[in-house]
């Protein structure tokens, strides 16, 4: 039986990046952008890697997704990102004029909505698509790291 398309099976991809990120000793935080029911961009977190602060998973997908669909503007794109985004990436989903954001997680202390920052007017955000997977593997990392050290 062929899976139906809707938030929580789009979140499971995104999960499929963080885990990716986990396993690569990257903040676990994944990130898909999807139109038409088809997936264009897959990223995950990167900042380790690529020794740069910005290259957090949202951001990554945003210029995937840019470059796939040839313009800057992610207008009936939807991004779906494990953790809420931060006040940057909110920025970028600002300017890209993204269409619809849907998060797993919240972020109590650097997430966007606590931070105030505002997205598009056009940009609607909802929150809470396997948002306990996702706190358990941001957890588990975290718990790794600190016994690491």
């Amino acid at each position: 039986m062929i899976e139906p398309f809707d938030d929580t099976y789009f979140m499971k991809k995104a999960m499929q990046e963080a885990e990716v990120a986990y396993e690569q000793g990257e903040i676990p935080i994944g990130a898909i952008v999807v139109v038409n029911n088809q997936i264009i961009a897959r990223a995950h977190n990167l900042t380790e890697t690529l020794n740069d602060v910005t290259a957090h998973a949202e951001m990554q997908a945003i210029t995937a997704a840019a470059n796939f669909l040839g313009g800057k503007y992610l207008i009936d794109c939807t991004l779906y990102v494990t953790i809420e985004p931060c006040q940057m990436c909110a920025g970028a989903l600002f300017w890209s004029q993204l269409s619809r954001v849907v998060y797993g997680a919240r972020d109590e202390q650097r997430g966007c909505i606590a931070m105030g920052t505002k997205l598009h007017p056009k940009t609607k955000m909802e929150g809470g698509v396997l948002s306990a997977e996702a706190s358990q593997l941001l957890k588990q990392f975290f718990i790794e790291k600190r016994n690491l050290n």
